[in-house]
């Protein structure tokens, strides 16, 4: 009997490694590194060029939070124009350049198998984001990029339709390739994001004739309630852009938030999630695999977030984020 017993001990003790490998082998699949990706340029006229959002950001507390919840972070190169590139002609064409660099880090980033996290001065930053992630494949050939756009605002004018003659308002117009060919080109951003691989969420003001656009468009729209559901419909489009695309980008304009979380935002608007509701949406949009980089943009700063309760909105989204990629099933 006691030998017996001997040999019972033993054979658990022999297991003991290939035990402990295996788990080891398992927290390394879920290992998520996160490289965070600043672009100040704002591409708007008659206002300052560089944005101070992405630097707010950066300077609090993310990264500690990122690795309190187990995530390796990283700071990447920072978005900057060339001296000649500086002194290039027209605003709307240096954010074009800087726009270009955007996507090079980002796919540099996506080779290197780390998430990339856009803090991004506002939505024409996607132009960027979608190029990075349209170029980061295996080699020359363009992967097929689809987005998921959270926003107030449809951001879907075109110089012909718009009221306010904001660029801010057309970048998804742009990465469709509705308007602004030179600008989207010169972000490497080709071909365009045909309008069915678009999905946007929580808007809630156009204008008139955008609204025209959005209606002929295959954007398809999720609402507030889908998000604070988590709803099948929020999973249908995941889905549905998951066998669609290679990579998905996922984009939140901070003034989608309820206006309570970004008081000193200039666009918002009644209606949108708070962040910890929308931060939920994202842990589950994270989970699936073709989910391949993250942007938070329009980021209140200075005196517009005196209390700090927008950079803190920002930082529940992207801690929301990093958790579905966490969650995602090891292969």
């Amino acid at each position: 009997m006691m030998k017996r017993w001997m040999a019972l001990v033993l054979a658990i003790l022999a297991c003991l490694p290939t035990i402990s490998l295996a788990q080891n082998h398992d927290a390394t699949s879920r290992t998520v590194r996160v490289a965070l990706v600043k672009m100040p340029y704002v591409g708007e006229r008659n206002v300052p060029e560089l944005s101070g959002g992405p630097d707010y950001l950066e300077q609090g507390s993310l990264q500690k939070l990122l690795e309190a919840q187990g995530v390796q972070t990283k700071l990447a190169s920072p978005v900057a124009l060339s001296a000649d590139e500086e002194k290039a002609y027209g605003s709307w064409n240096r954010l074009a350049l800087a726009n270009g660099e955007l996507a090079r880090v980002i796919a540099d980033e996506r080779r290197n198998a780390n998430l990339p996290v856009g803090l991004l001065a506002n939505c024409s930053s996607i132009l960027g984001m979608l190029s990075g992630l349209q170029h980061s494949g295996p080699n020359a050939k363009p992967l097929r990029v689809g987005m998921v756009f959270v926003d107030a605002h449809g951001d879907f004018n075109t110089p012909e339709t718009t009221l306010s003659g904001m660029l801010g308002g057309m970048p998804v117009a742009i990465a469709a390739g509705q308007c602004l060919t030179r600008l989207r080109m010169k972000t490497g951003l080709e071909p365009a994001v045909p309008t069915r691989h678009i999905v946007e969420v929580c808007v809630r003001d156009t204008d008139p004739l955008e609204q025209e656009l959005l209606d002929r468009s295959d954007i398809q729209q999720l609402t507030l309630e889908d998000i604070r559901t988590r709803s099948a419909n929020l999973h249908s489009a995941m889905k549905r852009l998951s066998e669609a695309t290679d990579a998905i980008y996922i984009h939140v304009d901070m003034d989608g938030l309820d206006p309570r979380e970004v008081p000193g935002h200039p666009l918002t608007v009644p209606g949108g999630p708070t962040s910890v509701e929308l931060a939920a949406a994202l842990t589950e949009m994270f989970k699936y695999e073709k989910v391949a980089a993250f942007g938070v943009a329009s980021t209140p700063y200075g005196d517009k977030d005196k209390t700090g309760v927008s950079r803190q909105a920002a930082y529940n989204l992207i801690l929301g984020a990093a958790k579905g990629v966490q969650q995602r099933k090891s292969e």
